[in-house]
């Protein structure tokens, strides 16, 4: 059933981010920005946790997240162990929201307009999951240029 397929995707990279975090040499370099790195891996997690438990937890499970998307961005210096608490966290929601879903459920109109026309709930989960894939590999890529750099 696909709700066990995107559940087995959400599950692997959402264990790769917390393994990137926690695989950051120095825990500060998780906040390092520069002009042409305008995100920090913190800031990218920070985001992923935001964005799944808005549009899976609350939007699917009611699980009553409330999104404050602008601190996603701009809170600094939380610590990595926080970090992976959120991750951990998301697991569990993300594991009982898709648990709950019926293919019915899944096949149907995603109940919030997110882009410019309405979408299946299955196109949306799945954008989620390249959404997820797209920013775990920024989070890869700004973590082995920040190990292998001696600053």
């Amino acid at each position: 059933m696909l709700n066990q397929t995107l559940k087995k995707l959400f599950n692997r990279d959402l264990y790769k981010l917390k393994a990137e975090i926690e695989s950051y040499q120095n825990e500060s370099n998780l906040w390092i920005i520069n002009e042409s790195v305008t995100n920090s891996a913190g800031n990218l997690c920070l985001h992923l946790i935001g964005n799944l438990n808005t549009y899976i937890g609350a939007t699917l499970g009611s699980s009553g997240y409330i999104r404050n998307r602008e601190l996603e961005f701009s809170l600094k210096d939380v610590p990595r162990s926080e970090l992976i608490k959120k991750i951990d966290q998301t697991i569990e929601v993300i594991n009982r929201t898709l648990d709950g879903l019926t293919i019915e459920e899944i096949q149907s109109e995603y109940p919030t307009l997110v882009f410019e026309e309405k979408t299946s709930t299955e196109y949306f989960l799945t954008h989620l999951t390249t959404h997820l894939a797209y920013h775990l590999g920024q989070i890869n890529y700004h973590r082995r240029l920040l190990d292998t750099v001696k600053l």
